[in-house]
């Protein structure tokens, strides 16, 4: 089931998000993420949080909805390719007709999960904080042709 975040779950949540990106991205210093812990539990509630549950309504994965922006979507390793990250894109989409997000270049299995969620990358951007090149990827309800 996907639903809103109920606030009693923020510490879950967090445990996902840093148990997720440590997962993810093996070529980021662990040390980044321990120390945007503090940033992300008091940037969480700004955003549209959408939580993927389990039949006893316990968070398998979450995504992060800020004025179609995606903050990130992180998904519990346990429920990974099980169809939990498709359902919570799909949830976005419902409530938007554009969406963007960043996804770091070397995140090659996400990459590849957000093309087939028919995200396309529009731009190469670095990010100077874990020096990593990263992708801005956008998808669109239908197919406008931006002139830009």
């Amino acid at each position: 089931m996907i639903r809103k975040m109920h606030e009693t779950e923020l510490e879950s949540i967090l445990d996902i998000w840093l148990t997720s990106n440590l997962e993810a991205h093996p070529f980021v210093a662990k040390e980044y993420w321990y120390e945007n812990l503090a940033q992300v539990k008091s940037d969480l509630p700004k955003a549209t949080i959408y939580v993927a549950t389990d039949a006893k309504d316990q968070p398998l994965g979450f995504i992060g909805i800020m004025d179609n922006y995606i903050a990130g979507i992180f998904v519990k390793s346990t429920a990974r390719s099980q169809g939990v990250g498709h359902k919570l894109i799909a949830q976005a989409k419902e409530n938007s007709t554009m969406l963007t997000l960043n996804v770091y270049q070397k995140n090659e299995r996400a990459v590849a999960f957000y093309q087939r969620e028919d995200f396309k990358i529009i731009k190469t951007e670095f990010d100077k904080t874990v020096k990593e090149k990263e992708y801005l990827m956008r998808w669109t309800s239908n197919e406008v042709v931006d002139f830009k």
